[in-house]
């Protein structure tokens, strides 16, 4: 299905991040916690690759990374309802995102939505579910459950076409297949999965949601056969 161009949404910064470790001390000690949540700017161009940019990590993959999570985005609308929110203003990637997109939100975007950056062409897969490092990135505790209220989370993308991007290029819708799908609306289909679970199994149906959000949606699928 063809869709117009999106020519306010642009990629306002790339970050990446390798695994390491973080030795801390809070009120019970020492501790040493390992993350690839900490991401930072790229300046250029930069190489993606089919599982991540070049210079990308994931400290637990069994949860983060693999072809349907290659990247995570972020809609950079959001921050200034953080600043607001939080009275501080946090930096482009604070929320663990390789993309930060202006002109993109959860209420705006689609599972299975296909646009071109630079060289390369991504596919949107699924929501991001948000990780307890946000809070503990930035000392907020709360962080973590005000994202989830919030619906401020971001989504996963995986790559069809390998090539170079670069901040500030244009992010093109190419294709909309699944206009029902927004984020806004799988998030809560997955959610209330138990509660109501028909919308949580006609969006099992698309064939471009990430494995990850199959695999939580294929037991209440198995579930409602018997």
């Amino acid at each position: 299905m063809g869709a117009p161009p999106t020519p306010d949404s642009i990629l306002r910064s790339i970050q990446v991040g390798m695994p390491q470790q973080i030795e801390e001390e809070d009120e019970k000690g020492a501790r040493i916690w390992r993350t690839g949540y900490i991401k930072t700017p790229v300046a250029g161009p930069i190489w993606l690759a089919l599982d991540n940019l070049v210079g990308d990590g994931q400290a637990d993959k069994r949860y983060h990374g693999g072809p349907d999570q290659a990247l995570l985005a972020y809609s950079a609308d959001h921050y200034a309802a953080w600043a607001n929110e939080l009275g501080i203003t946090l930096p482009y990637g604070a929320f663990g995102e390789n993309f930060t997109i202006s002109g993109q939100s959860e209420t705006t975007v689609c599972i299975g939505d296909i646009y071109t950056i630079g060289d390369a062409r991504i596919q949107i897969t699924q929501p991001r579910g948000p990780c307890s490092k946000i809070g503990h990135r930035w000392g907020i505790p709360q962080l973590t459950k005000l994202v989830e209220k919030s619906g401020r989370t971001g989504w996963y993308l995986r790559v069809l076409q390998e090539g170079y991007v670069e901040a500030g290029q244009p992010v093109t819708l190419l294709e909309r297949a699944n206009p029902r799908w927004t984020i806004t609306a799988a998030t809560q289909a997955v959610r209330k999965r138990h509660a109501n679970p028909a919308p949580a199994l006609e969006l099992l149906a698309v064939p471009a949601l990430g494995i990850r959000t199959r695999q939580e949606l294929a037991e209440l699928k198995a579930s409602s056969a018997l």
